[in-house]
Parts: C-alpha cells; structure tokens; sequence
C-alpha cells in the first residue's frame, strides 16, 4: 500500500492529463522566425499531436506546463527554423490514428521507427535512439534475466503495436512466460508494483527516467532491440515540415542544445 500511495504521487502530473488527452487538448507555440536566409519558410501553423502520458518524452509538470524530451525539443527547432505549431494532447493510440487519418500535420510522441510504420508515416532523421529492457520490482531477487520468467506473468502496453509488447510477444514462447496488456503504461508498472505481474517490458528511456524520480522498480536486463524515435507525419505529407525539423535538429545539435536537453531527462 505504501508503494502504490508513493506511485500515485510521483505519477500525478501523467494522471492530471487524462481528461485531456480523451479529448485533444490544444496549446498554441509562436515563435519569431531567424533572419537565417537559407532557412525553409513556413506558410502555415502546424498542428502536431504528441502523447502526454509518456514522461520522460512527454508529461506536465507541477506547475501545469507541458515539457519532456519532445516537447522541450520541439521547441527549440521550431524557434531555430521559425513555424508554428498548436499541440495537440493525445494517447498514443489516439495520436497514431490521428496522423494516419491525416487529422493532425505530424506527431511527436516516442515513436519508434519501424518498418511497419514506414508504410503509413514518413519520419525525420532519427532524434533519440531507445530499446527495450525488463524491469522487475526493485525487492524482487529471483528475477535476473529472461530465464527467470518461466511461469510468470510479464506486463506491457499494447497501444497500437509498441516496440515492447512485440518484443515480449517475440520471446514469450522461448522463455516460458505470459503476456499481461494495459492501454497505457502507468497501468503497466502499477500491476508490477501490485505484485500481480512478475515483470514488465519497457523502453529504456521511459524506465531510467521513472527510476530516477522514486519509482521501486529496477531494470535486470540489457538493451534489447534498439530503435530510433522519430518526428512522423502522414505518408506523402508535409515534407516542408519534415524538412524545417531535420535540418533544426541538426542545428540545435552543433549549438549544444540538443545535449543539454537530453541530459535533463535520462541519466547515462
């Protein structure tokens, strides 16, 4: 009891967005654009959707402001190319489905680079690279390695196909354990927690990050099936945003902004 009265805590800046996310709340982001001459010139505010139950890619704070690696990043490329852009709230499933449906210009949200999403979304330069790892309650002991499941549950968040439910689907058979879903990932360390499930699969940055602020939880395994995040819009679709969002990556990256913002987020 105590654990899960410590994680609703920690966790409520994710919980205090639910209401908005089920309905796609909004929030406008001018910025001035540079007097770079070469700089590709926006004609239009763009609306991005992002996930803002995903710290630390995305989540608001104490204060009520929205921050994280993708919005703080987001930021700063849209002041170094000059657009704007209104943000819009969403789960991950709602996000997806959002861009595919062309409702949105783009999404920024953790989303993993996959072959699959290729087909539907075309993707910046990859900004971050994550991966996979097991994380077990930070009591536990038996738990080591993935030999260890054989006959235990291992928890996910099945969203639209993450990177770790496939991961742990690809593996189940092998190692002898059972596949628990959860529509998003707050569920998924709370049934760990619980003690309900023995394990659970998540990306790398998403597990360093909660570990850092508290959460009893620690990671047993290495990095498995690193992949890239990338900034998506629909298939054939503002390729000027696309554009504007590789080369202000690039910039931030040469002026040390990029570095700073991602040291702010996940710990090496």
């Amino acid at each position: 009891m105590v654990k899960f009265r410590k994680i609703v805590a920690l966790m409520s800046t994710f919980i205090m967005v639910v209401g908005m996310a089920s309905c796609g709340g909004k929030v406008t982001i001018s910025v001035d654009n540079t007097n770079n001459s070469e700089t590709p010139k926006a004609k239009k505010k763009y609306i991005i959707a992002t996930n803002t139950l995903f710290a630390p890619f995305e989540f608001q704070n104490k204060f009520g402001d929205y921050v994280g690696i993708d919005i703080d990043l987001l930021n700063e490329i849209a002041k170094d190319q000059g657009f704007e852009y209104e943000l819009v709230h969403m789960s991950f499933n709602q996000m997806l489905q959002a861009l595919a449906a062309g409702e949105v210009d783009a999404a920024m949200g953790g989303i993993s680079i996959t072959d699959e999403r290729k087909e539907i979304y075309d993707y910046s330069e990859p900004y971050l690279e994550g991966g996979i790892v097991m994380a077990v309650d930070a009591t536990r002991h038996d738990i080591k390695d993935f030999d260890d499941l054989k006959g235990k549950t291992v928890a996910v968040a099945v969203a639209l196909g993450t990177e770790a439910e496939s991961y742990a689907q690809s593996i189940k058979d092998k190692y002898g354990f059972e596949v628990v879903t959860f529509p998003e990932f707050n569920e998924v360390y709370q049934d760990v927690l619980n003690g309900n499930s023995q394990a659970l699969f998540e990306d790398y940055p998403v597990m360093g990050y909660l570990i850092s602020q508290g959460v009893e939880l620690k990671i047993v395994s290495d990095i498995e099936k690193k992949s890239p995040y990338g900034f998506a819009v629909p298939k054939g679709k503002n390729g000027e945003l696309l554009e504007m969002f590789n080369k202000g990556l690039e910039d931030i990256k040469e002026n040390g902004i990029y570095d700073k913002i991602i040291n702010t987020y996940v710990q090496s």
